[in-house]
């Protein structure tokens, strides 16, 4: 069972969406949080990027979907796009945080979330901020002459001026293995201010984008930009790796799914169950059946075909190869 919560303290939660893919997720989003947490008492954002020089293509949500969210008693807040847009969207989750309200706690999620308990069941201390450890090795890739894992991370902690470097060191784990370092997937993380915690993040982001250190020089930063600065950031308000009170995340209250083929493919029945259930009544279905995954998979059923074809082959160990057997049965698609 999950852990018992530290704090009672209100706090808000809030994804990015905007026209598109995310439009659509979002309705999984909204759909999923309001039935797993009826009683919730802070706000649900939807923070949606604005028009404007950073983007060539409309980001305003569409009509019928916003007209969703807004039944599921999400409120949609606008912010504007001033450093990444449309070369870098991770950058969304990062320019949001500005349009959050001052002062109140937050828990960011990516919009491919799937609620499937209450998070009053969820252990979050704001003045320890954290974020998802659903991550692999995929930053650094350390050259084969140098420097290290440990060079390249340190340099960044150098940079900004942080202490502590060592003790955000996992010593259970070898010297010069990637579990070793602080990382994380920017899947979930939360803090205290969001707007504290925004401009932070966005300093060390764009400074790392624009000067980063010599350490860096053989090192890809798209898209792994946020997941670089975000360490950074949890370390210098205190924070750090998550503890057993945050296991709901990421498991038994939160499904971090990726995408529809994959949430068919790998996640367990609940999941699959709670999609499945919400998305079925028809003013919900005529406006999601417009998202041609959403079409194939849950709607004419080949999401349940899938999860047939990979429960009769196995379950590979890698995600590529489980990719690959997706789109061998021409359901890859996002």
């Amino acid at each position: 069972m999950a852990a018992t919560p530290r704090t009672s303290q209100p706090y808000n939660i809030f994804c990015v969406a905007q026209a598109g893919r995310l439009e659509f997720e979002a309705i999984l989003f909204a759909l999923s949080f309001r039935a797993a947490n009826p009683e919730f008492k802070g706000r649900l954002l939807i923070a949606e990027p604005q028009p404007g020089p950073r983007w060539s293509d409309e980001t305003r949500i569409s009509g019928p979907v916003r007209a969703l969210l807004e039944d599921a008693g999400a409120e949609v807040v606008p912010f504007e796009s001033k450093v990444f847009g449309q070369s870098y969207p991770y950058g969304n989750k990062i320019e949001a945080l500005a349009a959050l309200p001052e002062g109140e706690p937050f828990v960011f999620f990516d919009t491919d979330t799937v609620f499937t308990g209450p998070l009053s069941q969820v252990g979050f201390d704001f003045d320890r901020p954290s974020a998802s450890m659903r991550r692999t090795g995929t930053w650094p890739e350390p050259p084969l002459y140098g420097p290290g894992y440990a060079g390249i991370w340190k340099s960044l902690y150098d940079k900004f001026r942080l202490d502590g470097f060592e003790e955000t060191l996992d010593l259970s784990q070898p010297d010069e293995y990637w579990r070793r370092y602080m990382y994380f997937n920017a899947g979930w993380f939360f803090g205290a201010d969001p707007v504290e915690f925004g401009a932070r993040f966005l300093r060390y982001a764009r400074e790392i984008r624009d000067d980063a250190p010599d350490e860096l020089a053989c090192q890809s930063l798209d898209p792994w930009l946020d997941q670089v600065a975000l360490p950074l950031v949890i370390h210098s308000f205190g924070g750090g790796r998550p503890g057993p009170e945050l296991d709901g995340l990421d498991g038994e209250i939160t499904c971090h799914y990726r995408a529809l083929p994959l949430m068919y493919a790998r996640e367990n029945d609940t999941v699959i169950d709670t999609v499945e259930a919400l998305t079925a009544p028809n003013k919900i279905k005529k406006v999601l059946k417009a998202y041609e995954p959403a079409k194939k998979l849950i709607y004419q059923g080949k999401g349940r075909k899938l999860r047939a074809i990979i429960a009769e082959e196995g379950m590979p160990r890698h995600e590529k190869a489980l990719r690959n057997r997706i789109k061998r049965a021409k359901l890859w698609m996002r």
